[in-house]
């Protein structure tokens, strides 16, 4: 590396130890799926010096400890034997902790060491609460067990979590006066590994505003761009105090509180939770999203008891369309992307909209080879200001927004500021100049907001738009988002058009009128699109068979509809014992949770002298407590009488279904089509009878 630069000069003098040259963090990170700030833990442990000797001797260090700790996924086998054949091993590995109901106790698991029944004792899990929910890295000792009747192999000997064990703020502070502020910007830009000569002003400042919710509590934003730009960086690499949620459900019960087991979900362990790929999130439950509604509005939610967190909530995803052809059109917006679940309601909580098509994509061209601070130090830097520091009264006594600026504005606006405040001056107030600029940033990423919310949106709910500021002279200044400043169907959207497309729908389905001259726009505030929801087609008894060798035939065809709005589910059949039988059992409550709100599924099943029942219990024990992690309960009750088969849902509903679950042929081979798509896999001969009882009771 070429000689020290300034600001290389100033964080080595006044970050001593706390430093490192992040281009060694580039040599070790591929090839390893490990997060940043674990590679920079072992790089501040060996090769925080500037001396280049023992920087090359740190190196190896760092190598060899990888090669001797780290387990790669194909490893596994190999990393058991090494305990089994030393007594014990020390690992670099991510942790997970279950409670598992049935046995009373805790099981830990490492993600590559392939074992879910590690024994770990009450301390570890005590003083580490997150291992519950989502795991950490951490250096873990594991020993083998040599015990015969013991039914598990290892046990955790060690844990320590790989982060710092104390951090002084007051030192850190004291560090940033050296600095001045863009000097500042600079050395946060190296030290997540990006050369800020390579970047502009602006750019600077959407990584900051990225780092906002890793600062400041309950900081709700999104950001939508194209792909390979890193918006999930901060969340998956940088930070312990931040999980990921990649896709998939996002359930209450993992999210916020889960009633089966009376316990608060990752809002209360984390001070960040994103979710990547935003567009992608299923919401089965509709309850969820009033719940982070609440949640998103002040930080806490009712579910039985009230329930206070501090997690901010960060939405990243991709937008696949031309934002100059969004921004012109009257018929899109920039929240395109996401699910309907993510209505106005949830939009209109979001502080900010960082404009991601503005990001560079990810290159190598953009990393930088100086110094920066060590990941798990400034991660732990925000942290504690996260938990510890608040600025909010010191920006609204300094802050003076115009009159568009209402309720939620102001609250989004103010919180933007604070959290650049605490990232970039965590020594003190600002200049006005730079104060200024921050909230001209801040009302910017709220317009972004309030402009799409007001496209959608038929009335003039959100037609304030025009956000602005005065600054410290005194002189009013209205903020655009540049991409959108002379954008016609943003400015001024089309309502005359809607309202008619709305009326238009309305007249088709005639309605008691209320008053003369009503205007069901006007009464309606929660009206959000243009065309009106298509009714649920009206469910209807059947009496059918399915014939041997028949296809289309699935759970989801013949249950499916019929789950709508259960929330009980009674299921009875006696054949729930081969592998093959609980297996359709499982997809049968899968096909539960897709199409229901169901939070029990009862199972009444026989057995008989041949039924290994530690075998099956086992295996249903195993579906039961994946059950519980998604709020539901499962009653097991064995009945050796039972021989019908019937499905009872507390909606009224009744399914008969004469060789209950286990109405499929084996296929020829489980490579063919149909082994795995139970909609093309052959039948076996049966009747199906759907009909309705009047209570609807389940017993």
């Amino acid at each position: 590396m070429s000689d020290h630069d300034q600001l290389d000069t100033k964080l080595l003098s006044a970050f001593d130890g706390k430093v490192v040259r992040k281009d060694l963090l580039h040599r070790i990170k591929k090839g390893t799926n490990v997060p940043t700030f674990v590679l920079e833990f072992l790089l501040a442990r060996f090769c925080a010096s500037d001396s280049q000797a023992e920087i090359d001797a740190g190196m190896e260090a760092v190598l060899a400890t990888l090669q001797d700790n780290y387990v790669r996924p194909d490893e596994a086998n190999a990393a058991q034997s090494k305990v089994a054949t030393k007594g014990t091993h020390r690992f670099i590995d991510k942790v997970h902790v279950r409670y598992v109901e049935k046995e009373k106790r805790h099981w830990a698991s490492l993600e590559n060491f392939n074992s879910q029944r590690i024994a770990i004792g009450e301390k570890f899990y005590r003083d580490n609460d997150r291992l519950l929910e989502g795991g950490i890295w951490a250096e873990v000792t594991l020993a083998h067990n040599d015990i015969e009747e013991d039914k598990y192999a290892f046990y955790i000997e060690d844990l320590r979590p790989i982060q710092l064990s104390r951090f002084d703020f007051a030192r850190y502070a004291e560090g940033r006066n050296g600095f001045t502020r863009d000097e500042w910007i600079d050395a946060i830009m190296r030290s997540v590994g990006l050369e800020p000569s390579k970047l502009d002003h602006r750019v600077k400042m959407h990584f900051i505003a990225r780092l906002a919710a890793l600062v400041e509590p309950n900081f709700n934003y999104i950001e939508l761009g194209p792909r390979g730009t890193g918006k999930s960086y901060f969340f998956s690499e940088f930070s312990p105090y931040a999980t990921l949620i990649s896709g998939g459900q996002a359930t209450k019960a993992t999210l916020f509180y889960n009633n089966a087991r009376r316990k608060v979900g990752l809002v209360g362990y984390w001070d960040t939770v994103a979710f990547d790929e935003v567009g992608g999130i299923k919401v089965r439950d509709p309850d969820t999203i009033q719940i982070m509604k609440d949640f998103m509005a002040n930080g806490r939610f009712s579910r039985g008891a009230e329930i206070i967190a501090d997690a901010s909530l960060s939405f990243v995803g991709n937008i696949d369309l031309s934002v100059q052809q969004v921004v012109n059109s009257t018929e899109y917006d920039l929240f395109q992307p996401l699910p309907p679940e993510l209505d106005l309601a949830v939009m209109d909580r979001f502080a900010a909209y960082i404009p991601g098509w503005e990001m560079p994509k990810n290159s190598s061209s953009f990393l930088t080879n100086r110094y920066g601070f060590i990941t798990d130090y400034l991660a732990e830097a925000f942290h504690y200001q996260f938990k510890h520091t608040n600025r909010y009264e010191e920006v609204s006594r300094r802050v003076r927004l115009g009159k568009a600026v209402e309720g939620r504005d102001e609250k989004g606006i103010k919180k933007t500021i604070c959290a650049f405040l605490k990232i970039l001056h965590p020594n003190g107030p600002p200049s006005d100049d730079e104060f200024d600029e921050y909230v001209a940033y801040a009302v910017e990423c709220r317009r972004r907001v309030k402009e799409q919310m007001n496209k959608r949106k038929p009335d003039d709910e959100f037609a304030k738009i025009g956000l602005s500021y005065f600054d410290a002279v005194g002189k009013e200044v209205v903020v655009y988002c540049p991409e959108s400043k002379n954008a016609e169907a943003t400015q001024q959207p089309a309502r005359r058009r809607l309202r008619q497309s709305v009326e238009a729908s309305v007249t088709e389905s005639p309605m008691p009128s209320s008053s003369v001259g009503s205007d069901p726009l006007l009464e309606s505030k929660d009206v959000a699109s243009p065309t009106l929801e298509k009714a649920a087609p009206e469910l209807k008894e059947q009496h059918f068979s399915i014939l041997y060798g028949d296809t289309g035939h699935s759970y989801e065809s013949i249950l499916g509809p019929y789950l709508r709005g259960a929330k009980s589910v009674v299921i009875e059949d006696p054949y729930i014992r081969m592998p093959h039988q609980i297996q359709n059992f499982v997809r049968f409550c899968e096909t539960v949770l897709r199409h229901s709100v169901a939070k029990k599924i009862t199972l009444v099943t026989g057995y008989d002298d041949k039924t290994q029942l530690a075998d099956i219990s086992e295996k249903l024990e195993e579906l039961k407590q994946s059950l519980l992690e998604l709020d539901v309960s499962l009653e097991i009750i064995l009945n050796p009488n039972l021989h019908d088969r019937e499905i009872r849902i507390d909606n009224g509903w009744v399914i008969k279904i004469g060789r209950g679950l286990d109405f499929y042929q084996k296929p020829g081979g489980w490579f063919e089509v149909g082994s795995h798509d139970l909609s093309l896999r052959k039948c076996l001969e049966t009747k199906v009878d759907i009909y309705r009882v009047s209570d609807g009771v389940v017993a």
